[in-house]
Order: C-alpha cells, then sequence, then structure tokens
C-alpha cells in the first residue's frame, strides 16, 4: 500500500534562524523530505550581490542533504510599489540560487473595503510581471492565504477563494497556491463555517501546504490553554495541540501530492517528534483513504 505522506512532509526553519547543516541533518533524519527556508529581509532580497551571497550559502548547507526547499518571502512585502517587486524579484532569484522550487508569497494582504481596489489591482499587475520571472527561472510562486493573527481585521486572502481567484486570473503556469490549513481554521470559526468549505474548493491549484494547528476563533472558555496567549489566533502550534481534526484533513489531503510543510512556531518539539507527531494526527486517515 502507498504511503500517502511518503515524500510528503516538510518542515519550517523559523524566522530569523539560519539553516546551519546541523539543523538540516536533524530535519533529514527525522524523516523530513522537504525543508522551508526563511528569506532574508528586502533590503538583503533587493541587493544583488548580497542576494546571491546569502542564497549560495544557503545552497551549500542545503546541498549536503537531500531535502527539497521551499522558500518564504518576508511576510511583509506586498507586490505593487517599486521596492516591494524589486524584493520580491530578488526572492525569486534566490530561490534559483539555492535551489528552492518554490516562493511562498502573503497575497493579497489587504484589508477588506473599498480603498483596497486600488491596492489590489496594483499587486495583479505586478505579479504578472513576477510571474514571468519565476517561469523563465523555473520557480513556482505560491501564493499564501492569511488569517487575522489577533482579534480584528480580515485582509481579503483571509477567503482561500479570492487567492484563488487571483492565481486564475494570472494565467501562469508558475502561479499556484500555498493553502495554510491553520488560516483557514481560523477563518472558519470566525465565519462559522466548516474547514473543509474553507479548504476543498481551492485544492485543484495547491503546490504546497502549510500545516499547523491553532484554537479556531476562540469563542469558547474552553478555547483556552495554559501557557498560550489567551487573544491569538494564528498560533502555529504542531498538529495535535489544537483543535483541527487531522483524522478529516488527512482524508481530504490523502490523494494530493503536494508537500505538507509542518510551519510551526518556536519554542517547539525536535524535528524527530514533529515528524511522529505529524505522522500520527495525518497518516491514519489518509493511508485508509489511500487503501
Amino acid at each position: 500500500m502507498r504511503d500517502p505522506l511518503d515524500g510528503r512532509l516538510g518542515l519550517n526553519v523559523p524566522y530569523e534562524w539560519w539553516p546551519a547543516p546541523e539543523l538540516l541533518a536533524e530535519i533529514e533524519e527525522a524523516g523530513f523530505s522537504w525543508v522551508q527556508l526563511p528569506a532574508p529581509p528586502p533590503s538583503v532580497l533587493a541587493d544583488t550581490r548580497c542576494c546571491i551571497r546569502h542564497a549560495q550559502a544557503v545552497c551549500a548547507a542545503v546541498s549536503a542533504t537531500r531535502l527539497r526547499t521551499v522558500l518564504h518571502a518576508p511576510g511583509d512585502l506586498l507586490a505593487g510599489s517599486p521596492e516591494a517587486d524589486r524584493a520580491i524579484a530578488g526572492a525569486i532569484s534566490y530561490a534559483a540560487e539555492c535551489g528552492a522550487e518554490q516562493v511562498v508569497y502573503h497575497a493579497q494582504m489587504v484589508i477588506e473595503g473599498r480603498a483596497a481596489q486600488d491596492r489590489l489591482l496594483a499587486e495583479a499587475r505586478s505579479l504578472a510581471t513576477l510571474a514571468g520571472t519565476a517561469e523563465r527561472v523555473g520557480v513556482k510562486l505560491a501564493l499564501e492565504n492569511l488569517a487575522p493573527v489577533y482579534p480584528g481585521p480580515e485582509t481579503v486572502s483571509a477567503n482561500p477563494l479570492a487567492v484563488r481567484s487571483l492565481a486564475r486570473r494570472l494565467e501562469s503556469p508558475a502561479v499556484a497556491l500555498c493553502v495554510d490549513i491553520g488560516h483557514a481554521n481560523v477563518v472558519a470559526g470566525l465565519r462559522r463555517t466548516s474547514l473543509h468549505r474553507m479548504i476543498a474548493p481551492v485544492l485543484d491549484l495547491a503546490s504546497v501546504f502549510h500545516v499547523h494547528d491553532n484554537l479556531g476563533a476562540r469563542w469558547r472558555a474552553a478555547d483556552q490553554r495554559p501557557g498560550i496567549d489567551p487573544l491569538r489566533l494564528d498560533l502555529h502550534l504542531e498538529p495535535g495541540r489544537g483543535s483541527i481534526d487531522w483524522f478529516a484533513v488527512g482524508a481530504l489531503l490523502a490523494d494530493h501530492r503536494a508537500p505538507l510543510l509542518l510551519e510551526i512556531h518556536p519554542p517547539r518539539a525536535r524535528p524527530a517528534e514533529l515528524a511522529a507527531s505529524a505522522r500520527d494526527e495525518l497518516g491514519v486517515a489518509a493511508a485508509a483513504m489511500s487503501a
């Protein structure tokens, strides 16, 4: 029987952590096949000499393993201005230089409302150009759905269907989706719908998944845990520590082939423990559906 998780599990290197050879070796030895690397800040990405130097150092570290890589662009970049576009273009070049297959980008990071339309249009125009760059260097640009970190206004990309619509409008083979399961769970709770309804309609364009747990919209007093920020929604916990039904998620993703990247924030367990918990939470349902 085919293992539906075989070759798909990955783990993130947290922001501001250096992907040292020892860390990458530990991730590989834990059984992960993928690693998500944090991009350097926009000031580095926009400087060609610094960008190449940094990417080559990362490439040397990754090359000592068999890990496949995804690069996460800085989370505060919004395409549509010259400065941001230079940094995103730098991230695409950085990915090509270090061997990363995809660049994850926080799309449509604009608060809903009438004033958002001009910024969204500018973003879409810039992304069309950037998609051409990604096509030329053989890198996928994965647009990620978001969620409020704390209770407050939602960005347009809180709706995964809005992100899918943007990807389709760009009409580029280099553009796909990073479907973030944790973010979708928060938004599903805020909108009082199901996680399945949030992510099932966008699976056709998914090229990578972000996998992490949280306590949803935290409407109930029961959604409080000792040692966890009482208001934060986007918690990035390991699977099983929150409220997501991973059995159902595993069944939903069993036939997909895109990588499943654990995006867990520190403090966190060691890679071997994270790999084991992910397999425990996702693997049973996925294996049953693939049998």
